[in-house]
């Protein structure tokens, strides 16, 4: 295995991080419920997409489903999260990690009676923002092409 192909052929470097401090305010919901953008598909050039997610107490989750072109991974940063593997709910607190790869099926949920946060970390990058944003206003009619333009495919437990 190698490294990657250059993406950078200057000689000096440039001033071009992207300093997001803690009190940023929440980008899509409520301070206790929603989600912060931390990288986005735009600003990592597609390499990834990397979101916070703040839940509250029981407040459930998508069912399981899977993506054929990206992966998802999970970091639990506090409380605790039920992760599906495709094979068995698993209750992850703080520091617990899930990879899921293309094809794998997959859910997640707060189910506990305290809030919970976590990173999401979808490879390569994919504009996920909109699929965030939409998802809970798009008609039903229009549903399935939504899901399949953001690559979510939900299956029958």
């Amino acid at each position: 295995m190698s490294y990657p192909e250059k993406v950078y052929f200057g000689e000096a470097g440039e001033v071009s991080a992207r300093y997001r401090p803690a009190s940023t305010p929440i980008d899509n919901g409520v301070p206790d419920s929603g989600i912060h953008y931390l990288a986005t598909t735009e600003t990592t050039r597609g390499e990834f997409g990397l979101y916070r997610v703040v839940m509250r107490p029981k407040a459930g989750g998508p069912a399981t489903h899977f993506h054929r072109r990206i992966s998802e991974s999970f970091f639990i940063l506090n409380g605790t999260v039920r992760l599906y593997n495709g094979d068995k709910w698993v209750e992850a607190g703080e520091g617990d990690f899930l990879h899921v790869p293309q094809g794998g099926l997959h859910a997640f949920r707060n189910d506990s009676d305290a809030p919970a946060e976590m990173l999401l970390l979808f490879t390569p990058g994919a504009p996920r923002e909109e699929y965030f944003e939409r998802l809970g206003e798009v008609a039903a009619a229009d549903r399935a092409a939504f899901l399949d333009e953001h690559d979510s495919y939900f299956v029958e437990n």
